[in-house]
Order: structure tokens, then sequence, then C-alpha cells
């Protein structure tokens, strides 16, 4: 954060992935999860995804925990504000000067940088989610990122059924509490049984 070329290095990678990242839409995933939310059949979607791809299908703000943070959203690492980051970018690329808040703050994509902490509260809302449900699911992940990974295990443990479907092997393959392991694309196997299961 002290080095201006360490903050211009790291905006001039994000300027890099904008376009494309701004162009990303849902796709038949998140909105089977909506519509699962909408049927009042979700109790939180946690996320290591920081695509905002969630948000943008209509997952509500209250049962989304975005784990490692959201490139939809700049934040100021002194007051926490947040904002919409077209007007950075565009500035950045103009000036080649890292913006800063209002306040005098450092700006930045929202997302979680290396050696930076989990937020605590988002945390705190996966572990209660985690604690709460009556059926797990993950979905396209390899569960080898801790501690997102130690979530669905939190909930399989008190003894609630525990679904993963990947395309590939995931470190939670061989636990006895997995209930059920469909291997294929999310996008095919997960939209068709939540259809099934809300006709």
């Amino acid at each position: 954060m002290t080095s201006e070329a360490a903050r211009i290095e790291h905006w001039d990678f994000k300027l890099e992935g904008w376009e494309a990242f701004r162009q990303a839409r849902p796709n038949a995933t998140h909105h089977a999860i909506v519509r699962l939310e909408r049927a009042d059949k979700l109790l939180c979607v946690v996320t290591q995804n920081i695509d905002g791809l969630h948000r943008l299908a209509g997952t509500s703000e209250e049962r989304l925990v975005e784990l490692h943070g959201t490139n939809s959203v700049v934040e100021c690492q002194s007051c926490y504000s947040r904002g919409d980051p077209q007007p950075h970018f565009d500035s950045f690329r103009e000036t080649r000067q890292p913006p800063r808040c209002r306040c005098g703050g450092f700006l930045k994509p929202a997302t979680i940088s290396f050696g930076q902490s989990l937020h605590p509260k988002e945390l705190d809302r996966a572990t209660k989610a985690a604690n709460l449900a009556d059926l797990v699911v993950t979905l396209g992940s390899t569960l080898s990122v801790y501690p997102a990974a130690s979530f669905p295990l939190l909930g399989a443990h008190r003894g609630v059924p525990y679904v993963i479907i990947n395309r590939g092997a995931t470190e939670h393959d061989s636990a006895s509490c997995v209930t059920l392991r469909l291997e294929g694309e999310v996008s095919e196997i997960f939209p068709a049984e939540v259809d099934f299961s809300l006709a």
C-alpha cells in the first residue's frame, strides 16, 4: 500500500482484465441458485469467486457471502466506502495515477489481495450458515482452498446431507460425510436438478 509503483502495478493488472470482467454474464447455475432463493429454499451462497456474477444474477446481498471479495466494486482501504469501479478505471487509464477516495485513502477493487486477511464478518456469516443449513451443496470446486473448504464440512459433520457436483476430483471425495458425489459439468447438472426439485 505504501508503494506508489506497487499500486500502479496492481491497477494495471486489474485494468487489463476489466473489460472482459465487465462483459461477463451469469450462467445457468447462477440463475438456478436465484430460483432456489425465490422459492425460499436457499439459506446462503458462500463463494470464493470474485466475479460478482451471483449478485448480477439476482442473489440477494443478505444471502451472499463473497469470501474473497468482489471485482464489482472498489473499496477505500481507510474508510471502507464502496463505489462503482468504472470511473476509477477510466481515470487511471488517462492519468496513470492510482485512484484515491474522497477521504484520501487508497482505493482498490474490493477483492482480498495476497497477505490480506479475509473479512471476519464474512467468515462469521459463512460459519453461521453452515451451522444452520439442512443441506450442503458444493458446486465446481476442488475444495482445496481453506477456510472456504471447511464450511461444507461444518454442516456435513452435523449430519446434514452433503452433495458435491464437480468436474474432476475434489479433496472431499473420500470423506465419509459426503452423501452424494456427481461428476460432470455443474452448469448441466445443477440447473436441471433445481428445475426438477421446484416442479
